[in-house]
């Protein structure tokens, strides 16, 4: 079992468990993770395990993450039968706690650079070193830029932190999170970039997931346009005749769908651009593949591969071979074993994704 620091949120370790009865840490590429523990009240430091303190997973610090919940059932079992459930997410929920303000008498925090720039833009805005004082978050630096990703254009205003930075590593490919740094008592937020482990390019050693190769043990395929669009409509200031009016995207025939993009919002028509290839993005076709992965099988975890890779998926009985991103792990510890569960490609849509969706075209027209 691999042990549990509990950590206060200033960073002083109050103690350490590795008895617990099952932990299932989710990590995530596009946004932060999740994990839950079971565990007996009466073992040792369980009385630490409260809110908002932070637990660390393994002593490479790997998978760290903030307490949330917690709920206790007693059943006719007596002591056995009393156990915590303990619900937290990911260190980067701190970032979930902040909003984008725009700059003093600007309606947009706008800015035009690297992706990865844009991304710890906004983090230094309105996480290290807002206007606002009391919105800074003491603990918080932001590593050091490397200006990873494409140049891109992006605004924001009023909206989750965590959600811009989630569209932003959606439409760059690249990953973000928050670490710690023990020796300067700091989280950390980074930005990462995938390796590139498929079988068509021959810088790193291929990765292959296939029941042919005893490198997987279970599948779940989806492929899927159901919520598809490939050309944008985008309609800026005006009325009638003489509203800005861009198109974004050239497909055609029964391969072109269209969806109008209300974005009077925007100030300038060259942003419409952006914006109607910002939602297209939001709006590419389901392409993913689940899986078990086989811990036991030829490649290693996080030394053949990690979190971000792009690796070769493959089964030749359902006609099948993707190229496709890890966008999510399941890490599920029990005293019977380790188990691992990984998400290739764009995770499924949720419900309350597809609401956000939809309702992000109302706040367009609210905040006009």
């Amino acid at each position: 079992m691999n042990p549990i620091r509990i950590l206060s949120p200033d960073l002083t370790i109050l103690g350490e468990i590795d008895d617990y009865e099952s932990l299932m840490f989710i990590r995530r590429w596009h946004r932060p993770g999740e994990f839950e523990i079971h565990i007996n009240r009466h073992k040792r430091n369980v009385d630490s395990l409260q809110k908002d303190n932070l637990v660390i997973l393994g002593r490479g610090a790997q998978n760290i993450g903030v307490i949330k919940h917690r709920e206790i059932t007693l059943d006719e079992s007596g002591k056995q039968g009393e156990v915590w459930k303990i619900v937290g997410q990911s260190l980067g929920e701190v970032l979930a706690r902040r909003i984008t303000f725009p700059p003093v008498g600007q309606a947009y925090d706008s800015i035009r650079a690297p992706a990865e720039t844009v991304m710890k833009h906004y983090v230094l805005e309105n996480a290290i070193a807002p206007e606002d004082p009391k919105r800074s978050i003491e603990q918080m630096v932001n590593e050091t830029d490397q200006a990873r990703g494409s140049v891109i254009s992006w605004q924001t205003r009023y909206a989750p932190l965590t959600e811009e930075l989630e569209k932003l590593s959606l439409a760059s490919g690249l990953g973000w999170g928050v670490v710690l740094d023990l020796s300067l008592r700091k989280y950390v937020f980074e930005v990462y970039e995938g390796r590139d482990l498929t079988v068509g390019q021959f810088v790193n050693p291929p990765v292959i997931f296939s029941p042919e190769f005893e490198s997987i043990k279970t599948q779940h395929f989806v492929d899927s346009e159901v919520n598809y669009r490939n050309v944008a409509i985008v309609a800026g200031q005006g009325e009638g005749e003489l509203r800005d009016i861009v198109e974004v995207g050239e497909a055609s025939g029964l391969d072109r769908k269209e969806v109008f993009i209300d974005a009077r919002d925007l100030p300038e028509t060259d942003s419409l651009y952006d914006r109607g290839q910002q939602k297209l993005d939001e709006m590419q076709a389901d392409l993913l593949l689940e899986g078990q992965i086989m811990t036991t099988g030829p490649f290693r975890y996080g030394e053949d591969y990690d979190l971000g890779d792009i690796v070769t998926i493959r089964n030749k009985d359902w006609g099948v071979t993707l190229d496709g991103r890890i966008t999510e792990v399941k890490e599920v510890y029990e005293p019977s074993g380790f188990a691992l569960e990984a998400t290739f490609g764009s995770s499924f849509p949720t419900l309350i994704s597809r609401v956000k969706q939809e309702l992000s075209q109302i706040s367009a027209e609210i905040r006009r």
